[in-house]
């Protein structure tokens, strides 16, 4: 089933003075992706923007930059998207033991040299030993990679309670795994310091969830959120190889409700929005709405 949806994301800041100029670089254009299909993306702010552009990153990755020059004490940011999602959730075929996905093992595919930057420590992913003790409990000898990430995926969306407020962008791995609260952001990270704990390769995945109201109840929009997961590396039988997405946070494979936008080796490479002002400000205040709406 192809699934269509309209992409509503707005981001507000408000400072106590003044902003003379505010560059940023927006991060919210979903990805062209076999399964994925952009119709539409447009980006505009209040004030209007002196300068726009788009970059793409060595990913695939597509941002904009802006740079408003209107002095303002209010910014709104918004991206609006319309996709087609068709993605059918299906595993891979005649997957391998997981100790033959290590990207380290397979210098036999070319595809192992590029997967290997995901096989790492990065900014705000540690390779930590207990996590990784954590993992290796759903990787016994000669266990299927699919097998194992998936029963991985469920142990952390059943270990650790998801609690809006509980964590910032700062807080580290060990620290969740000793909490067992967080949000998807968290979720994402956890699992895939797992994963590379044991060699294997995942990547952070930033997108949206199309999310369906309670029954008897109408949608309430501008109440969805960003949303976050992880990509597996999963060489196949004939030479081939993918990226295997599971969302940890619901205990699902990606399907058609997921919207991707980026993926990078964690949040730090793909945050929605980032940038600098010039200011006399002493205080600011940020407010973000995402409505993901069937179109």
């Amino acid at each position: 089933m192809t699934r269509r949806y309209t992409i509503d994301h707005r981001t507000t800041y408000s400072y106590d003075d003044a902003v003379t100029d505010s560059y940023g670089l927006v991060l919210c254009r979903p990805r062209d992706l076999a399964d994925q299909r952009v119709l539409e993306h447009e980006l505009g702010t209040d004030p209007g923007h002196a300068d726009l552009g788009e970059h793409e990153d060595v990913e695939g990755n597509r941002s904009t930059y802006f740079h408003v020059t209107e002095p303002h004490r209010r910014l709104v940011v918004t991206a609006r998207s319309v996709v087609e999602c068709a993605g059918t959730g299906a595993l891979p075929s005649d997957p391998p033991a997981w100790e033959r996905c290590r990207p380290s093992q397979r210098r036999d595919l070319p595809e192992a040299a590029l997967a290997a930057e995901y096989a790492v420590a990065s900014p705000l992913v540690d390779l930590d030993a207990d996590v990784a003790t954590y993992a290796a409990a759903s990787f016994p000898p000669g266990r299927s990679v699919v097998e194992g990430l998936l029963d991985l995926v469920s142990r952390v969306h059943a270990d650790v309670d998801y609690d809006p407020g509980s964590t910032d962008v700062s807080t580290r791995v060990p620290d969740v795994l000793a909490r067992r609260r967080g949000v998807c952001q968290d979720f994402a990270h956890m699992t895939i310091a797992g994963l590379r704990g044991l060699g294997l390769a995942a990547r952070y995945v930033s997108g949206y969830l199309a999310t369906d109201p309670p029954p008897g109840r109408e949608r309430v929009v501008g109440a969805d959120a960003t949303h976050a997961w992880l990509a597996c590396w999963v060489p196949g039988p004939r030479g081939e190889s993918t990226w295997l997405a599971v969302d940890p946070t619901n205990d699902c494979v990606v399907a058609d409700r997921h919207v991707t936008v980026a993926w990078g080796r964690d949040y730090g490479d793909v945050p929605p929005v980032k940038g600098v002002i010039f200011t006399e400000a002493r205080t600011s205040t940020m407010a973000v709405t995402v409505d993901v709406a069937p179109a």
